[in-house]
């Protein structure tokens, strides 16, 4: 196969599964009250079905980005779908929450084989002066999929059953497995001959489950142990990678490679500001303003729709803009519609709700693509595996923050009981506080990605960061 057939090839693979996974993900949250509903769970449970999911793929991605750099991209990425496709049939047809829990993290497990290696294999086929753009068209799909999947979920969930938001994934599955086997030919293992290193990988699993199961447990006082413990555990997997010679995760990067280290922590900051925001208005919008599932996805589709129309071009913008620049735009546009969503009433116009969406969507855009850039391109080619870990790391890590964060204002506010009228204002009280701990912290996000430093050069139309900001500014208008 010639380079431009290749190069096809893994774009049109990498594309179809970037939108498949986060549909999958924003179907779910439209289909919560319905799975409620059949299970009898309460609100603190019922946030684990997506948290569930997100623990493993971040407790999984940093591993399988290691072993796709010794053992071939190709592998690790096939082997994921594989497990995503399985997986999704089971939860299809779970008969209780503890298997649907079950199967959702199994999902997450193969997710955070595909997230490990999607973006390394583009970025192995494309040069560093197309990255922009194909990681723009990437991030598009991944908001396309978001945008369908509140559509497509809210629609299924009222006529087939939230059942069928995972069996319409696996149709696509297989199409994508096709694609792999039929055109797919190569294969990337830039690291091969090194060791895996298996004692990092367990310390950084237990680590990462101590901290995330010891926030669920707020605000009781053990809680507070099981977090320490596993803060106490990420030290010392930061001290066994900095001296062990094949590290599961090169920690030094982020000691010496500045670009590396503050676009990978903008995203962990914008992750955690954002992703429970979906997750927030389903139930804002099905109980207080009493949408049904098709209604309600309607309305949330409008963010994911704007930020797939722009990713794009906010990939583009940032092959010729330093991208610390563009992503800082994004952030500040992001932080501005993150602060209106405080003043939500239970009789908010529809209206601003849907200007505060599309705000949001331009933020996110301008923010995502450029920022993977930044990152992917900060590397040499042999991290790619670990460069792409990172970025699915950062993220699903932001994620369970930005759920961790709901989950506990839920303990705090509403408790382990299900969610009926007379607990409308509790629930109304959580969402107001968590939209102000998003809206601070995407403010310290600004920061972040303004002090990143420079990925390359700049060839004049960039040289300061005012100068770059009226560039971005300009072309946006």
């Amino acid at each position: 196969m010639d380079t431009s057939a290749l190069k096809k090839s893994a774009l049109i693979i990498a594309t179809l599964n970037s939108f498949i996974t986060p549909f999958m993900g924003s179907s779910i949250n439209i289909a919560l009250p319905a799975i409620e509903k059949e299970f009898h769970v309460d609100a603190v449970l019922l946030s684990w079905i997506a948290t569930a999911y997100l623990l493993a793929v971040v407790v999984f991605l940093v591993p399988f980005g290691r072993l796709a750099d010794i053992y071939g991209r190709k592998k690790i990425f096939t082997s994921g779908v594989i497990l995503f496709t399985l997986s999704s049939i089971f939860c299809a047809a779970s008969f209780s929450t503890n298997m649907l829990l079950f199967f959702r993290i199994l999902q997450g497990i193969g997710n955070a084989m595909v997230f490990a290696t999607g973006m390394a294999i583009l970025v192995s086929v494309y040069p560093p002066r197309e990255r922009g753009k194909v990681l723009g068209i990437n991030v598009a799909a991944v908001y396309i999929g978001l945008s369908a999947g509140p559509f497509l979920g809210g629609i299924m969930t009222q006529y087939f059953t939230w059942r069928s938001v995972f069996l319409i994934t696996v149709p696509v599955c297989i199409f994508i497995l096709l694609l792999i086997f039929w055109r797919l030919k190569g294969e990337w293992a830039d690291a091969q001959g090194e060791k895996f290193d298996l004692i990092g990988s367990f310390i950084y699993a237990v680590s990462i489950i101590g901290i995330i199961f010891g926030i669920s447990l707020l605000p009781a006082i053990k809680s507070l142990w099981v977090i320490l413990a596993g803060v106490i555990g990420f030290f010392a997997f930061v001290k066994w990678e900095l001296k062990v010679q094949y590290p599961v995760f090169e920690v030094k990067l982020f000691k010496t490679n500045r670009v590396f280290a503050f676009s990978n922590l903008a995203a962990l900051i914008n992750y955690s500001a954002t992703f429970a925001v979906t997750f927030l208005l389903s139930l804002y919008l099905q109980y207080i303003k009493a949408l049904s599932p098709q209604i309600a996805g309607l309305v949330l589709v409008v963010q994911p729709f704007v930020m797939a129309i722009f990713s794009p071009y906010a990939g583009r913008l940032s092959d010729r803009i330093e991208p610390r620049i563009v992503a800082t735009v994004g952030m500040i546009l992001t932080t501005i519609g993150l602060s209106l969503l405080i003043f939500l009433k239970p009789r908010t116009p529809l209206g601003y709700i849907i200007g505060c969406f599309i705000l949001l969507g331009f933020g996110f855009a301008l923010f995502s693509s450029p920022n993977t850039n930044a990152i992917m391109s900060s590397v040499e080619k042999r991290f790619f595996g670990i460069a792409s870990a990172s970025v699915g790391t950062m993220r699903s890590l932001g994620m369970m923050i930005s759920m961790g964060i709901a989950t506990v204002l839920f303990s705090i506010f509403i408790g382990r009981i299900q969610i009926t009228p007379e607990h409308y204002p509790l629930l109304m009280k959580s969402i107001m506080v968590a939209f102000i701990i998003f809206t601070l912290l995407c403010f310290g996000g600004i920061f972040s990605s303004i002090v990143r430093g420079k990925l390359r050069e700049d060839k004049g139309e960039a040289r300061r960061f005012g100068k770059g900001f009226y560039e971005v500014i300009k072309s946006i208008l």
